[in-house]
């Protein structure tokens, strides 16, 4: 008789591939990802570092100060304010255009995604010279919840595309009116995206420095300017610095430790059916004169402010010195672009097809720069620059390593993303017939995960083009960009002046949002 013999058992194509999860990364990697993390673990090191200068006595000093705790209290209440505006204007706005038969609720959905082309210390200028009054924690307020709504309102509207209506259908069939519907169970299920949109509001307006100067409201980011500009004393700004950034990792955490593994997901077969729009009724007219209301105020008054003050300024134009500040804002944006893409990739690469501490601990370095502010990043880089490469000193490269550690999770996650997209099989047969790392990456995996990464490129290249308190301390001698020459501007009060700049920003921004909006 013959042997019983256990069956034949495909194993999985996840499995095949576990082991080349488990591999060594190769040096070709390996190299550059940590060349990367540690330039994006430099801002928090070196801050450290200096702030501990004159002993802890003396940073506790600071730190204790009446001064710093009215920071505190000052940035703590900016930022629950305008993340409970953003929560109800992105979710209200993503329920409208994504659930109900909303009247023209695709251009209302475009006109609530627009807000991402207008920087907040444009829409700041905009809406402080027509309205002086507004100077203060109003001010600030109002410009930062109209730039940061659409953080909100894209995850939310995700979200209500991919949830399965069946539980609402079910309710309603059970006597449930709409908002009784929404509010116990469409909420809840929205809980995630909410508050992965809520943490990026947050974080945004506690790193926010352009839109808090404009409008003369003091928190951290401005006080650790001031501090730096006010005395040769670097170590206080470093201490504050040093605040911000454990308020920043302290909302994180405490985001992360909120949110917990809550989840809803199907277990039934198949895919989940497409909501049926809702008829609004009565309610029609109040929901447009919302949607009027807020793109108005987020879109409208911002472009027409920027026409009034181009029409009465259009006499003291400076033709040259704008294509001059739009020249250098390009040339700084792209090299910033295509440096942070190069050393993104490897990372990405590693985190994608290698499982390791070394990739997890690698990918999570890079992501540090997420959680520095951009004034704290560029008070970082002088400090190094001045006490161990003074050469570098206000010149493009010390502008550019600014640039990676602030935005290289935004091109590290595109990165990651279009690797795993490619699959992993040709990459193995590549190096089955002995081609070498180097080769595999160059002729196998950046081919296959090109329009991931060129996407990655571009949405960090206009996000470079937009920042503002790195390249206020960092930028060439001699060398303006939009953003510096806007806040030049309204520092003086010339916002006739200061027009040109601020919309040659939002038509530069507006190109490729748009670009990349059509392609998602």
């Amino acid at each position: 008789m013959k042997a019983n013999r256990p069956p034949l058992v495909r194993r999985p194509a996840t499995a095949q591939f576990a082991a080349a999860g488990r591999r060594r990364p190769p040096l070709v990697l390996l190299l550059p990802a940590i060349a990367a993390a540690l330039l994006a673990l430099l801002p928090l090191g070196y801050l450290g570092v200096r702030a501990m200068e004159h002993g802890w006595g003396y940073a506790w000093d600071i730190v204790t100060e009446r001064r710093t705790l009215e920071l505190l209290v000052r940035s703590l209440q900016l930022t629950a304010i305008v993340v409970f505006a953003c929560l109800v204007l992105g979710v209200s706005l993503a329920w409208l255009t994504v659930r109900t038969r909303l009247p023209g609720r695709r251009l209302w959905a475009v006109l609530a995604t627009l807000p991402l082309a207008v920087p907040s210390y444009v829409a700041a200028f905009t809406w402080i010279s027509a309205a002086p009054s507004l100077a203060g924690l109003p001010g600030a307020a109002i410009t930062l919840t109209f730039a940061c709504s659409p953080y909100v309102f894209l995850p939310v509207a995700a979200a209500l595309r991919g949830i399965d209506p069946a539980q609402e259908e079910a309710a309603r069939s059970l006597g449930s009116g709409a908002f009784r519907v929404f509010w116990r169970i469409t909420l809840p299920q929205l809980r995630p995206a909410a508050a992965g949109g809520a943490i990026l509001v947050a974080l945004y307006v506690l790193s926010d420095f352009g839109s808090v100067s404009i409008t003369r409201y003091d928190t951290f980011t401005r006080a650790v300017h001031s501090s730096y500009q006010a005395s040769f004393d670097r170590t206080p700004a470093a201490v504050l610095g040093c605040v911000l950034v454990t308020m920043t990792v302290l909302l994180v955490m405490a985001e992360n430790r909120t949110r917990g593994r809550a989840g809803h997901a199907r277990t039934g077969r198949g895919s989940a059916r497409p909501p049926v729009p809702l008829s609004l009724g009565w309610w029609r007219v109040p929901a447009l004169v919302w949607c009027t209301t807020v793109s108005a105020a987020a879109v409208g008054f911002p472009l027409a402010t920027l026409g009034y003050w181009l029409t009465i300024g259009n006499s003291g134009w400076d033709p040259q010195r704008l294509w001059s500040a739009t020249l250098a804002t390009l040339t700084v944006a792209a090299a910033g672009a295509a440096v942070t893409t190069l050393l993104a990739l490897p990372v990405g690469v590693l985190a994608a097809r290698h499982r390791g501490r070394a990739a997890r601990f690698l990918e999570q370095s890079v992501y540090a720069g997420h959680a520095v502010p951009g004034i704290t990043v560029g008070l970082a880089l002088v400090f190094f620059s001045v006490r161990y490469a003074y050469p570098l000193y206000q010149e493009l490269p010390l502008l550019i390593a600014a640039y990676v550690v602030l935005f290289l999770p935004v091109a590290v996650a595109s990165a990651r993303a279009a690797v795993l997209q490619s699959p992993p099989v040709l990459e193995d047969v590549a190096r089955s017939l002995g081609r070498s790392p180097l080769n595999v990456l160059r002729e196998i995996t950046v081919p296959l995960a090109a329009p991931g990464i060129g996407a990655g490129a571009a949405l960090t290249f206009v996000v470079i083009m937009k920042e503002l308190p790195a390249t206020l301390l960092l930028r060439p001698t001699g060398t303006d960009t939009l953003a510096t020459r806007l806040w030049t501007e309204t520092g003086a009060g010339a916002f006739a002046g200061a027009a040109p700049y601020a919309a040659a920003i939002v038509l530069l921004a507006a190109i490729p949002s748009y670009l990349l909006g059509r392609r998602t």
